[in-house]
């Protein structure tokens, strides 16, 4: 993929559901961070992003989404992933090709400490994507390949989700658990994936690179 050496850097939403039981294992594993073992053997896991404000260079990047689909065979720390990065149609040419660096890790940030793990690059599409944020609901859809969501797990304050920190680098400060909604699937490349009752996260993020 792209490598960029552009300053870079946004701020959004964004969620994920991997099929992972209810609680996902890498946020706690016993040893150092992404050793534990998926509850499902491999992790697979579609990561979703919408970008409020942000810049890549000189290129604004407001109001675009990106989604990252993400396989491992087992440990997720143990690397060997395999990535299928999809791109918001509505951006231009200068546009995708930030979004692309940032999303596919080659311009840092917190997907660029995921970089070293990915060994396949299963392919990056151009495509219309749906981001919606709704209170503590997430859901994204790819016409034909995705449609996902996820709500906030339920808590001691029905109105308040369970927050925790430190936990995910994508959002360091405070991430909220999430279960995935009845027909959260994903289909590409020859997989498909029903993570449907797993384990989701969402957060809002702020990042930054070069």
């Amino acid at each position: 993929m792209t490598t960029t050496q552009a300053r870079w850097q946004l701020e959004g939403d964004y969620f994920e559901n991997c099929n992972c039981d209810v609680v996902c294992p890498c946020l706690f594993s016993p040893g150092p961070p992404m050793t534990a073992q998926p509850t499902a053997g491999p992790c697979e896991v579609p990561l979703a992003f919408h970008i409020d404000h942000g810049n890549y260079g000189d290129t604004a990047l407001d109001g675009l989404n990106a989604v990252v689909a993400l396989r491992t065979p087992g440990v997720m720390g143990e690397g060997h992933a395999s990535v299928a990065l999809y791109l918001d149609e509505r951006a231009d040419e200068q546009q995708r090709a930030g979004l692309q660096a940032i999303f596919s890790g080659a311009a840092g940030g917190p997907i660029g400490a995921l970089a070293p793990l990915i060994e396949t690059v299963l392919g990056v599409k151009v495509t219309p994507i749906t981001y919606t944020k709704d209170g503590q609901r997430r859901s994204v859809e790819i016409p034909g390949i995705m449609r996902t969501s996820v709500h906030a797990a339920p808590s001691m304050n029905p109105d308040g989700a369970i927050l925790v920190s430190n936990a995910h680098p994508f959002a360091m400060e405070s991430l909220a658990m999430a279960v995935g909604d009845e027909g959260s699937t994903w289909a590409d490349y020859g997989m498909r994936w029903d993570n449907s009752g797993k384990n989701g996260h969402y957060a809002p993020i702020r990042w930054s690179g070069n």
